[in-house]
């Protein structure tokens, strides 16, 4: 197939802890450009079923073609993730054996200028998941934050020492003039970094353009209502697998997690819960699974991957 090549992160992994049936009933709640969908479906006989779920329409597009060829054992349906429940029943499906959502963006997202989520090729400041959403633009969000919040966004999200310099230098910028390009901002940053941004093992603008694109799709939000849906819908045995790329979406996941597998607060040795606060989950991963260092050097993405495993009890 022809198109943009992109690696899924952790896949081996996160297809041994999914277990796919052959006839079971999965989500991938992230599908992107369909790598890890592509392992499920090569699982599955043709009793079994995918449904994959994105905001990005282009992402559906791409991945659609990467996955025609399993015919109805696919369904793509685009939506966002946070609303799994609503987006399953919409589409008939009540139960299934296994959710999967990594919550990273793909290289082809980050590739297409147009979307302006990468510092590295100019193009509009957009940062949009689904560009013809009704949300605003990184450009809005930069031409009528407060200084404040700007601040705000950049050391919460992009954990970005230099928040305060940076936002200051926004508003200044945009009592002139507004940020309309990733180049204009990417060229703010480095002035504010200066020289010492060499030393950086990063560039400076990488946290800038992630805290800007986290808070424009609202990326944080609703991660732990996301959990207690996908858990409310596995059976019993059923497993969720969630690979984050930030320490506070993978932090987000953890208790989220934790919360469904510790609810009982029943005294131990009780043959039954007697408070009615069953535990929902149990979960399997005490520690994030890491990518390998040889995973990491063949797709530096990887890095900062982390995945977490729950399973749903009876």
């Amino acid at each position: 197939m022809g198109g943009p090549v992109h690696a899924p992160v952790l896949l081996q992994e996160s297809i041994g802890w999914l277990r796919p049936r052959r006839d079971g009933v999965y989500v991938d709640a992230t599908l992107g450009l369909g790598g890890h969908a592509e392992a499920v479906l090569e699982r599955l006989s043709d009793e079994g079923k995918l449904v994959g779920i994105d905001r990005d329409p282009r992402a559906l597009e791409l991945a659609g073609k990467r996955l025609a060829r399993f015919g109805a054992r696919f369904l793509p349906l685009q939506g966002d993730y946070r609303d799994l429940p609503d987006l399953l029943r919409g589409a008939g499906v009540f139960a299934v054996d296994g959710v999967l959502a990594d919550l990273g963006i793909s290289s082809a997202q980050l590739d297409d200028p147009t979307r302006g989520l990468s510092f590295q090729a100019e193009g509009p400041l957009d940062m949009r998941m689904d560009p013809a959403g009704a949300e605003p633009t990184a450009a809005d969000l930069l031409a009528q934050a407060e200084e404040p919040e700007l601040r705000r966004i950049l050391r919460e999200y992009g954990e970005e020492r230099l928040a305060g310099p940076i936002a200051k230098a926004i508003v200044r910028a945009r009592g002139v003039r507004p940020l309309e390009t990733t180049r204009e901002l990417r060229e703010l940053v480095e002035r504010v970094a200066g020289p010492a941004a060499r030393r950086y093992a990063i560039h400076p603008a990488t946290r800038t353009f992630q805290a800007l694109r986290i808070a424009v799709n609202d990326e944080l939000s609703g991660l732990d209502t996301f959990v207690t849906s996908a858990a409310s819908l596995l059976r019993r045995g059923g497993r969720l697998v969630v690979i984050a790329f930030h320490s506070l979406e993978d932090r987000a996941i953890k208790h989220a997690m934790r919360d469904l597998a510790q609810r009982c607060i029943c005294p131990p040795g009780l043959p039954v819960c007697g408070c009615g606060r069953e535990d929902v989950l149990t979960v399997l991963t005490p520690r994030a699974v890491r990518p390998t260092a040889a995973e990491v050097a063949a797709n530096p993405r990887a890095r900062s991957a982390r995945l977490r495993v729950a399973e749903r009890l009876g």
